[in-house]
């Protein structure tokens, strides 16, 4: 209803780093974790209480069927799996079965709020620090679900003592709050940020042990776009039993891929959804029953443990097992090739040297003499670890580039091909390292190759070096186009300042934005992206009442960081960054805005230093002198440019179409 839309929107991002749920997220972990009516519940970090009443809904439908008039909204097939109706005593306890804990007092008036609508006479909603008080520790509960905020505040968590890791990251102390507050028997359900999947610190690896020792049974990777556009970050679930972990050495990680919205910021529904699947399989995984699912991949606890960082992402050891049923032989890639390194006392170049000489960095460096004179593929060893090159001749490397040569049973060409088109993906999963990440050079001696035939390989590396001739081609139009006006010198001269005012965005204080509201908060390199910061409409009302605002075509430019940015104003409500963005109030009576944008693209503004930053004053704006032809002549300027871009915007498109060609050849390689 109405009621609860507000709701929703107000358990949207707030300072603390909170953001709003969605609800069919919130349905699924609910339905798997399946709380009952004996469970005592706890959501630790409760917003508007969505966990906790959807849990008391889902143990309605456990009980009462489409007869009881306070849940005639059940469907035929809740109604035909319901159980025992509850007796008024036991509905009586179930209301006080409930607890959560917020530290934002208005957040706890919102759930208390929220908790009342559906028949909570006295919710049990407290404003409470989960991680810095002690009050409620020894507290315990069967079943625990939580959203807990992803973001540490500046200088990090101050926790208390009892924590079981040392850290002052809130990600991390939400989730070692989850397994110390779970009963013997307990189960929980926690969407984490994806740092906690794999990060190297000390203490997400010390987390990640004792969650594998300790109750965790499965994880579930959700899709990035999940919280847009309130947040980008990539999350995953954990679930918690205590009772299965103890009987069962793997752990179940399922990768949903569609969760039956659109992933951008319209959140409209689609065809596609992995949750429904992704229930079923857990669900049976509950019972000890092991479903054979693209979206499943079951990992012996004592693989996870192997090297010792108890990595928790299931494409690390999906990549191990999808191979099972593939259509061509899998070879090591040890088999297919020697793989050595570059030189030990060599660590870069010198402009005037004869050979190329590679490293995990730069490729436009030489050196005097050369290690290698053959065919070779080379391998970042640290940094961008992974990436892959093609070199043919005399050069030498940098001990962290693995070299590639000697090859064996294998076309060169495809096998850059398939090495470019899925070792780096792999390699960032398995990558060591914190400030300069690297890989072993047994994990590449270990990567497996999908091997056809010498012929098939042939005809494959024929059809992607026709793809990539194209990608080069639509490149070489992208890169090399710029809009350019040939100036006639009997056109008129004006300076800036005559075409109209130069107007600047007034101010709006930083602590009046939000990470939601009416209004998008905007700077000028973010126009046209997803904004992540609001002001609301009272505000801008406020603003436009005061201040002179842009009108629909007119052109903005930034004054201060990327100066001399422009971007064409489309009208729409919006806000942007105070003093650093202004505009022509141009009525297009001497000139068209659409010529002015292009030819402010073509200018090199004179500059000045307001203390240490370099800016772009009004005034220098209002002198600046430009050329302008009659009107029809704009225009048809302006119509031959947009002809032009529309062919860049195609060509574009073409790589985009091109390189997924490319990437849907290669992943055919590994399918059934």
């Amino acid at each position: 209803n109405a009621y609860e839309y507000l709701l929703s929107i107000m358990s949207s991002q707030g300072d603390a780093g909170q953001f709003r749920t969605p609800r069919h997220i919130i349905d699924f972990i609910v339905d798997v974790v399946n709380p009952t009516k004996d469970d005592k519940v706890l959501d630790p970090a409760c917003g508007t209480g969505g966990f906790l009443v959807s849990s008391y809904k889902h143990i309605l439908e456990q009980h009462d069927g489409k007869d009881d008039p306070k849940n005639k909204d059940l469907s035929a097939e809740a109604s035909a799996k319901a159980e025992k109706p509850l007796t008024p005593d036991e509905r009586k306890k179930l209301m006080t079965n409930f607890e959560g804990y917020d530290i934002d007092p208005t957040m706890v008036r919102i759930a208390q709020v929220n908790m009342y609508l559906h028949q909570f006479k006295n919710p049990k909603i407290f404003q409470y620090d989960s991680l810095s008080s002690e009050e409620r520790w020894n507290d315990k509960f069967d079943v625990i679900l939580a959203n807990p905020p992803f973001m540490s505040p500046k200088g990090g968590i101050k926790p208390h003592s009892k924590f079981s890791i040392p850290s002052s990251r809130s990600e991390v102390l939400f989730v070692d709050y989850i397994m110390n507050h779970l009963r013997p028997k307990g189960r929980a359900g926690i969407i984490v940020p994806e740092g906690i999947i794999f990060q190297s610190g000390t203490a997400h690896k010390q987390l990640r042990k004792s969650l594998v020792e300790d109750g965790l049974y499965a994880v579930v990777s959700l899709p990035s776009g999940v919280f847009a556009p309130y947040s980008g970050v990539k999350t995953s679930i954990l679930l918690f039993n205590n009772e299965l972990a103890k009987t069962s050495q793997e752990i179940l990680f399922v990768k949903i891929e569609q969760d039956g919205f659109d992933l951008g910021a319209t959140k409209r529904p689609i065809s596609k959804n992995d949750l429904p699947t992704a229930l079923d399989i857990l669900n049976k995984w509950n019972t000890g029953e092991k479903v054979e699912n693209k979206l499943a991949v079951y990992v012996e606890k004592s693989k996870i443990a192997e090297n010792g960082d108890y990595n928790l992402s299931g494409d690390r050891y999906r990549v191990a097992t999808d191979y099972t049923n593939a259509k061509w032989p899998m070879v090591e890639l040890k088999e297919l090739c020697e793989i050595t390194t570059g030189r030990k006392d060599v660590n870069e170049g010198n402009p005037d040297g004869e050979y190329p000489f590679f490293t995990c960095a730069k490729d436009n460096t030489f050196i005097d003499t050369f290690s290698f004179d053959t065919e070779a593929l080379l391998i970042a060893g640290n940094g961008d670890v992974g990436a892959v090159k093609y070199y043919k001749g005399k050069f030498d490397a940098y001990q962290r580039t693995y070299v590639l040569s000697n090859f064996t049973n294998v076309n060169v060409k495809y096998l850059f091909q398939v090495l470019n088109n899925s070792l780096k993906e792999n390699m960032q999963l398995q990558k060591l390292g914190n400030t300069m990440p690297y890989i072993k050079l047994g994990m590449l001696q270990t990567f497996l190759i999908p091997l056809p035939p010498l012929e098939i390989q042939e005809q494959i590396v024929a059809k992607l070096d026709g793809y990539t001739g194209i990608i080069a081609g639509a490149k070489q139009i992208t890169q090399n186009w710029k809009p350019k006006i040939d100036i006639d010198p009997e056109w008129e001269k004006v300076k800036l300042g005559e075409i109209g005012k130069i107007s600047m965005c007034k101010r709006i204080f930083k602590e009046q934005t939000t990470a939601e509201g009416d209004i998008p908060f905007y700077k000028i390199g973010t126009f046209g992206k997803v904004p992540d910061a609001f002001i609301s409409r009272e505000i801008f009302n406020d603003y436009k009442a005061k201040f002179s605002y842009p009108k629909k075509g007119e052109v903005l430019i930034s004054t201060s960081g990327t100066i001399g940015r422009t971007v064409v104003f489309d009208g729409e409500p919006a806000y942007f960054q105070d003093s650093n963005i202004v505009w022509i109030e141009n009525d297009e009576k001497k000139v068209y805005n659409k010529y002015l944008n292009l030819v402010f693209q073509d200018i090199d503004w004179i500059t000045t230093k307001g203390g240490t930053i370099e800016r772009l004053y009004n005034k220098l704006i209002e002198e600046q002198v430009i050329s302008i032809p009659p009107l029809t002549i704009q225009k048809q300027i302006v119509e031959k440019i947009e002809a032009e871009r529309t062919l860049v915007e195609s060509a574009k498109k073409l790589i985009e179409i091109y390189d997924q060609n490319t990437k849907d050849a290669i992943a055919k390689l590994w399918s059934e």
